[in-house]
């Protein structure tokens, strides 16, 4: 999901180009994803953020497994809808603006939405939830948010737990299921300028 204006952030950039590192935060998305077991990726864009759209096309040239989609950029939850509509579930799905995010994180959800938390070891393996798949939230304790400096933008109770929504999900056709990482590179979404600077130190 890369279609965002990134208004908080201030700046020229578009949030999805904003470098981490000299490195832009779409790109940083696209490696973890390139390196997974995800086969092909959907780089949802909108009319919002055409210098990104621009960006992966260019990207796009060089790999044959990166698609884009074009999603009218109606807001998040929309954009997400029509791009669900357009490829079907299950999907992983995972927010531009989640720029630490590594390929062992997707593996682990994916292996969570199947049940099957033994193939993240397995380093060889490429797959993708079936339609058996549940649904899978990643979270992270708004605690740890806090603890880190990182900006909090929507937090919910579940188990006794105040948790943060990281934009790593696996959206499937199961039952719905929320996954808790403590790992500080899932807790910092870049929304404002001190989740960049937050973002560099954490970088590797």
């Amino acid at each position: 999901m890369c279609g965002g204006r990134g208004t908080r952030l201030g700046g020229e950039a578009e949030k999805p180009l904003v470098e981490i590192a000299r490195t832009p935060m779409v790109d940083r998305v696209l490696a973890a994803l390139s390196a997974s077991r995800v086969e092909t990726v959907h780089a949802v864009v909108s009319p919002h953020a055409p210098k990104t759209h621009e960006h992966l096309a260019e990207v796009a040239g060089d790999d044959a497994d990166l698609e884009i989609l074009d999603a009218p950029g109606d807001g998040y939850v929309e954009d997400l809808g029509y791009a669900l509509d357009s490829v079907g579930k299950p999907v992983v799905s995972v927010a531009a603006d989640l720029p630490l995010v590594a390929a062992a994180h997707v593996d682990e959800v994916v292996a969570v939405a199947v049940g099957d938390e033994d193939t993240a070891l397995d380093s060889d393996a490429r797959s993708t939830p079936d339609s058996d798949a549940r649904s899978v939230t990643v979270c992270v304790p708004a605690a740890l948010k806090h603890r880190l400096g990182a900006s909090v933008d929507t937090t919910f109770d579940s188990g006794g737990r105040n948790l943060a929504p990281t934009g790593l999900n696996v959206v499937a056709a199961g039952d719905e299921y929320v996954h808790v990482s403590y790992d500080a590179r899932l807790a910092v979404n870049v929304n404002r300028p001190p989740d960049i600077a937050l973002a560099e130190a954490l970088c590797d």
